[in-house]
């Protein structure tokens, strides 16, 4: 298999307490965007150095800002059952857990798109738990194809993603043709005998058969695909070690690694304690390995959920984190509930209870430009093709457009006085910057989306 212990091991071993010079000269050659070898991975990791942990952050904060810009893309999950037959001892969801289990109708799942869609998102990360009676294949194509087909009076979700438990090559084909973005999996913990620990008595305990799933969803056709770990469930040393060994198996197999990883740290949920985990990850362990991994695989996009505060959120996003959810509810039917102040079982505790509306203007004030664009998926530019354009620096001319665009959409459907305002100062001050070869066209579009245009892209 080819997540190799030993070598994850012997590379910690030998990274121990590397010399100062040797990590500054690691970083400094990290600036050319090529990445990070194992061995160099290890020795950052392990570095308790306050010098090179503040160069650590601002050699990522670099990488990231000529990659990305300034540009967050925005979006939120949609939980459409919470059946599983799993027993996984940090969810809320588990299977041990007594409480009335639901999944949403047809009229059900058209309420929280229509909310979702109020609040502004277009891209969605679409969430059920693993129930093969009681959210098969059938129920998770349909529910994809209401989501799409649900329509309110200022457009629809553009692009789904995916996160749903590890399957066949002939479900992920059944998926892809429902026109998905990227599918999700977490690994949740690479450690072998960890895994069996947290999955016990559950269809999720296969390690090989999840571990595989990216493979069979490749050969399916889905060419962007989305790793990460559980944070806290054993060593993140350890952790992020492997998750490079999954995406170097992934560029050998497939010619292109994850299109991205999340980073979600353990969080309190129903039916467990944080006391029964004794590798969970303090927030100066979390920030450092969230920049050594953008370090790492400088054109993969880091996801932060709402798991995390405001204050780590809005520190992350400058030195590794390019997504991140807004308004985020983890309950079956959460957004109406919301809505209405009902409660709701939900799979973790959110800690960054923002609505959108406050999360774009807090990242406009910051200098951030919130993105809402889905047109790679819809153009074509997905697995090897938007990483060679990544790779040349030329998705600039693609995305810095296509984030003004969605955002001038957003500010004239959703927004109040005070984000037009910061959204017309913004617009005119990243226009200024543009390529000349799309700066024309991309104010061409504004202005027809001004007039009531919608949905314009380059």
């Amino acid at each position: 298999m080819f997540i190799n212990d030993k070598e994850i091991i012997d590379a910690l071993e030998k990274g121990k307490n590397a010399k100062k010079e040797d990590l500054i000269k690691i970083l400094d050659d990290a600036k050319s965007k090529k990445g990070l070898e194992l061995y160099d991975i290890a020795k950052l990791l392990q570095s308790e150095d306050e010098e090179i942990i503040e160069k650590i952050y601002s050699v990522a904060g670099e990488i990231k800002s000529s990659i990305y810009g300034n540009r967050v893309v925005i979006f939120a999950p949609l939980y459409v059952s919470d059946y599983c037959v799993n027993n996984c001892t940090y969810c809320g969801y588990a299977r041990k857990n007594d409480f009335k289990r639901r999944r949403l109708t047809d009229e059900q799942i058209q309420e929280e798109v229509m909310l979702l869609e109020k609040m502004g998102h277009k891209r969605i990360a679409f969430e059920a738990g693993e129930d093969p009676t009681n959210c098969d294949m059938d129920y998770i194509c349909h529910a994809i194809d209401t989501i799409y087909n649900t329509k309110n009076e200022n457009g629809n979700i553009r692009r789904i993603n995916v996160n749903i438990a590890a399957t066949t090559v002939e479900n992920y084909k059944r998926i892809y043709e429902k026109g998905i973005g990227t599918y999700i999996l977490f690994q949740e913990t690479y450690h072998k005998d960890t895994f069996k620990s947290v999955h016990p008595n559950s269809i999720k305990g296969n390690y090989d058969y999840h571990l595989t799933s990216f493979d069979r969803a490749m050969e399916a056709g889905i060419d962007d695909v989305g790793g990460g770990v559980l944070f806290g469930l054993y060593d993140y040393k350890y952790e992020v070690l492997a998750l490079m060994q999954h995406n170097k198996h992934l560029e050998d197999l497939f010619n292109v690694g994850f299109h991205t990883i999340s980073v979600p740290r353990l969080k309190k949920a129903e039916g467990m304690s944080l006391e029964q985990f004794p590798y969970i990850v303090n927030d100066n362990e979390f920030k450092k390995l969230v920049a050594i991994l953008r370090i790492a695989v400088p054109f993969t996009g880091l996801i932060l959920s709402t798991r995390e505060s405001i204050e780590m959120r809005e520190e992350l996003i400058n030195y590794g984190v390019s997504q991140v959810s807004a308004g985020s509810c983890t309950g079956v039917g959460a957004y109406k509930e919301e809505e209405f102040n009902e409660t709701n079982v939900n799979q973790f505790e959110v800690s960054d209870n923002r609505k959108p509306l406050d999360v774009i203007k807090d990242l406009l004030k910051k200098g951030f430009v919130p993105s809402y664009c889905t047109a790679c998926y819809r153009s074509g530019r997905t697995g090897d093709r938007f990483m060679s354009l990544a790779k040349s620096g030329q998705i600039h001319k693609i995305c810095s457009p296509n984030a003004l665009m969605t955002l001038l959409e957003y500010s004239m459907d959703y927004g109040d006085d005070e984000l037009k305002d910061l959204v017309e100062n913004v617009i005119k001050k990243e226009c200024d910057i543009l390529d000349i070869s799309v700066k024309d066209k991309t104010t061409n579009k504004l202005e027809l989306i001004k007039e009531g245009k919608r949905d314009l892209y380059v």
